[in-house]
C-alpha cells in the first residue's frame, strides 16, 4: 500500500463487480486519498475505459453514509436503529452466539453471500474455511447464473467458449439476452469494431434496449421463448442443409434425437410462441447458416425463466451444427470462467468438514427457508445467518417473504457491509467492510481470459476490515470456545491468500505484482477439433448427465411457470437499470440522479388501455404483492410485456417495495435458479 505523500501515485487494481468485463483499474492516490479511478490503458480488454458506475468508485468509497464502525441493533428488526460498539465487543458476542447454536445444531447457522465482490479472497476463502469448520449449512449460490452455467456444462463440459477479443473478426454477431452497452461494455467495443468492418449485428431481447437500438436487427421475442426460437433456427438449418456434416459426425453426440426435436419446430410454430414475424426467424437462420464466421454472445438474462436451462442448451448447440467452432471468430460465449486456473480447494478447505455432510439451502428460496419452522426433510430451523457480499432483502425473489424472514426476532443476523442496506437494517450486528480500494484480492473473469490482482490503494477508512480479516478475527474469538479455530490456516493474510489462489497454476504471481494482470494460456479456437470437456469429448446434444438428474436430455421449449392470464395479463421482466448493478450503486447520488426513480416501462398500447400516461404513478401487482413506481413510455417495452427496472433498495421505493415484491420462488428446469423474468402482473394508474 502506498504511504501518504503529496505526490500522486497510481495503484493497479481490478473491478470487483458482477460483470463479465473484470476491468483493470488505475487509482490515483494523493496524500493517502484516492482522487480518481480510471480504466487501465495497458490492459487490452479494459483499454482505458470504465463504465459510468465504476468510474464513480471514489464517490462510493468516500460516501457520507458509509458504515465505518461496528454497530449493534438498538431497536426493532428493520428499524435501522443501531449504536456503535467496539470490534472486540461485537466479535466476542457473535462468536459466543454462533458457538452456542453450533454446539447444539451447526446446521442452524447459514452463511449467505454472492457476488458483491467477485474476488476469490474476499468472496470465497477465509469465510468458507470458517463455516466449514463450524459445520454450518451450505449455501446453493444460484441467484444469477446457475441455470445457464449448468446447462452449458452439460453441453460443453464446462463454462467455456470463445475468447472475447475474437468477436472483432466475426462476420455475424448474435447478441442474445444481453444489453451489452449497459452490462458488457468492453465486449461491445469488439462488436463495434466488427460492425465497422462489415459484420452484421443482431440482438435478441424482449426489451428494445440500448444495444438493440444499435444493432442491424432486433428480434423482440416474448420472455421465456428463446428455446423455441433456437429450435426453429435449427429447423431451417436442417431444411436448407446449412450444416457442417463433418463437424457434426466427428465432434457431436446425439445428433439424431436433436434433429428430430428441431423438425418439430418449423418457423411458423416458433413465430406463434415467440410473438415474432415468421420471416424474421427465417432470415436469421439464413444469415446464421450462410455467414462465416458467425458468433453468438449469449448472456444470462434469457435463462431466468422456467425453461432457462433448456434454452441455453438449445442455443449452445447451434455453433456445432454449422461448424462455427472451426474459426477463432466463430462459436459462442456465455462464460469463460471454466478456464480459470485457481486453486479454490486450497482457498476454501472443504476438508474441514471432515465426515459431516451439512444440508444445502438454496439462496433463491431464502424467503421460504427463513420462515420454515424446521423439522422433517428440511432439517432444523435457521437460527443464525451471516450475510456478506449480498443484500437478500432487496435482491432475492418474493421479497415480502424474505423481509418477513429477516424480521424474525429469534433470528440472529450478522451483516458485513459498506452501507445500511435493506438487509443491514434487519441485522443484530453490522460490521464495516472495506471497499475494493482498501484491500488485496485476486480476480478471474467470466467474459475474458485474464487473471487480475487488486492491490490496496488506500488504508481502510474508519474501522473497516476486509471480509477475510473479519473471518480471521472471528475465528480467533471462536478459538476461545473451540481450539480448532486456532489452527494456522485461520491466520493466513489477505496477500498470502492471493498467492494461494494461483499457487501451482500457470499464473505467475510476480507478473501480477508487476503489471496487475496476466493472460491464461489458452488456444485461440478452443473446439476447432472438438476436444470438449464432456465425458464423451464431444458437444453433447443429448446429455447423459441430465438423464441422471431426471431432466429431458435433448433441449426443448418449456413454457413459463407464470404465463399471462386474464387477472394478470402482462409478462414482467426486471433487468437492472443501466446505472445500477443489482443493488450496488443504488445509493451513489450521481447514479441515482441518472435513474431518477423506480420506473416501469410499458408499451403505449398497454398504457392507453389502462389510461396511463408517461410519468404517471402506477400500481404493479399480482397475488404476491404490489409495487408502486412510475410509468415510462419510452418505446423499449413490447406489447404485452412490462419492464420493471431494478434493483432499487426497498426502502427507496414509494411503498417500501421493489420489483422483487412481485417475483416468485419457483426454480429453473436446470440449475435450481430463480425465475425473475417469469412473472405475470397487472398494472393500474394511481391518483396523484
Amino acid at each position: 500500500m502506498p504511504t501518504p505523500t503529496d505526490t500522486p501515485a497510481q495503484v493497479i487494481g481490478a473491478c470487483p463487480h458482477d460483470c463479465p468485463d473484470t476491468c483493470s483499474l488505475v487509482t490515483t492516490v494523493a496524500g493517502g486519498t484516492a482522487i480518481k479511478v480510471q480504466g487501465n490503458p495497458a490492459h487490452t480488454h479494459t483499454g482505458g475505459v470504465l463504465c459510468a458506475k465504476v468510474s464513480k468508485y471514489t464517490e462510493r468509497t468516500y460516501h457520507a453514509e458509509r458504515v465505518l464502525q461496528p454497530l449493534k441493533r438498538s431497536g426493532p428488526k428493520g428499524s435501522g436503529r443501531f449504536v456503535p460498539v467496539s470490534w472486540d465487543e461485537a466479535l466476542s458476542d457473535i462468536a459466543a452466539r454462533l458457538h452456542a447454536i453450533a454446539r447444539r445444531e451447526p446446521e442452524a447457522v447459514l452463511p449467505y453471500s454472492y457476488a458483491g465482490t467477485m474476488g476469490l479472497v474476499q468472496g470465497e476463502s477465509m469465510d468458507r474455511r470458517f463455516f466449514h469448520q463450524l459445520g454450518a449449512s451450505l449455501l446453493d449460490r444460484t441467484i444469477c447464473a446457475s441455470a445457464g452455467g449448468e446447462a452449458l456444462a452439460a453441453t460443453y463440459g464446462g463454462k467455456l467458449g470463445m475468447r472475447m477479443e475474437f468477436f472483432a473478426e466475426s462476420r455475424l454477431i448474435i447478441i442474445w439476452g444481453s444489453n451489452s452497452i449497459a452490462s458488457n461494455l468492453h465486449f461491445w467495443r469488439y462488436a463495434q469494431e466488427a460492425k465497422r468492418n462489415g459484420a452484421r449485428l443482431v440482438c435478441i431481447d424482449p426489451r428494445r434496449s440500448e444495444t438493440a437500438e444499435k444493432c442491424h436487427e432486433h428480434l423482440q421475442l416474448l420472455p421465456g421463448t428463446d428455446a423455441a426460437l433456437a429450435l426453429a433456427l435449427m429447423h431451417e438449418l436442417i431444411a436448407n442443409d446449412w450444416l457442417d456434416h463433418d463437424y457434426i459426425a466427428r465432434h457431436t453426440l446425439g445428433w439424431e434425437p436433436l434433429r428430430a426435436r428441431a423438425l418439430q419446430w418449423p418457423p411458423e410454430r416458433a413465430a406463434q410462441v415467440c410473438g415474432l414475424p415468421v420471416e424474421q426467424i427465417r432470415q436469421l437462420a439464413r444469415d446464421y447458416g450462410t455467414t462465416t464466421p458467425a458468433a453468438i454472445r449469449l448472456n444470462y438474462g434469457m435463462q431466468r425463466v422456467r425453461g432457462g436451462g433448456n434454452a441455453v442448451r438449445a442455443i449452445a448447440c447451434l455453433p456445432a451444427l454449422v461448424g462455427a467452432w472451426r474459426h477463432r471468430a466463430g462459436g459462442l460465449l456465455l462464460s469463460s470462467s471454466g478456464a480459470q486456473p485457481f486453486a479454490r480447494a486450497r482457498l476454501q478447505m472443504p476438508q474441514l468438514l471432515g465426515d459431516r455432510r451439512p444440508r444445502t439451502i438454496n439462496m433463491s428460496t431464502i424467503g421460504d427457508a427463513l420462515l420454515h419452522e424446521g423439522g422433517g426433510r428440511f432439517g432444523p430451523r435457521i437460527e443464525a445467518i451471516v450475510v456478506y457480499n449480498s443484500n437478500p432483502v432487496a435482491v432475492a425473489p418474493e421479497s415480502a417473504k424474505v423481509a418477513a424472514g429477516f424480521a424474525r426476532e429469534d433470528l440472529f443476523t450478522v451483516v458485513i457491509e459498506h452501507f445500511m442496506t435493506d438487509t443491514a437494517d434487519h441485522a443484530d450486528y453490522v460490521l464495516p467492510a472495506t471497499t475494493q480500494l482498501e484491500h488485496w484480492d485476486i480476480h478471474g473473469s467470466y467474459g475474458h481470459t485474464d487473471v487480475l490482482l487488486n492491490r490496496p490503494a488506500i488504508a481502510p477508512r474508519g474501522q473497516a476490515r476486509s471480509n477475510a480479516a473479519v473471518f480471521r478475527a472471528l475465528a480467533a474469538h471462536m478459538a476461545r470456545h473451540d481450539a480448532a479455530f486456532a489452527a494456522p490456516h485461520f491466520q493466513e493474510s489477505d496477500e498470502a491468500l492471493c498467492r494461494t489462489a494461483v499457487a501451482q497454476t500457470a499464473i505467475d504471481f510476480e507478473e501480477l505484482l508487476q503489471q496487475g494482470f496476466a493472460r491464461i494460456p489458452l488456444p485461440e479456437a478452443p473446439f476447432a477439433d472438438g476436444g470438449f470437456a464432456t465425458p464423451s469429448g464431444k458437444c453433447e446434444f443429448d446429455s447423459s448427465a441430465l438423464a441422471a438428474l431426471g431432466v429431458n436430455t435433448v433441449p426443448d421449449h418449456l413454457p413459463n411457470h407464470e404465463p399471462p392470464t386474464d387477472r394478470h395479463p402482462l409478462a414482467m421482466i426486471s433487468p437492472p437499470a443501466r446505472n445500477f448493478l443489482n443493488s450496488s450503486f443504488v445509493n451513489v447520488a450521481s447514479l441515482q440522479r441518472m435513474e431518477s426513480r423506480p420506473l416501469l416501462e410499458l408499451h403505449p398500447d398497454d398504457a392507453a388501455a389502462r389510461g396511463i400516461a408517461d410519468g404517471d404513478r402506477v400500481r404493479v401487482f399480482n397475488d404476491r404483492g404490489e409495487h408502486v413506481c412510475h410509468a415510462s413510455l419510452n418505446g423499449r417495452a413490447r406489447k404485452g410485456v412490462v419492464v420493471g427496472l431494478g434493483i432499487w433498495w426497498r426502502k427507496l421505493g414509494e411503498n417500501g417495495t421493489n420489483v422483487n415484491q412481485l417475483t416468485h420462488q419457483q426454480l429453473t428446469d436446470i440449475g435450481r435458479g430463480p425465475c425473475f423474468y417469469d412473472c405475470a402482473v397487472q398494472v393500474t394508474r394511481m391518483a396523484g
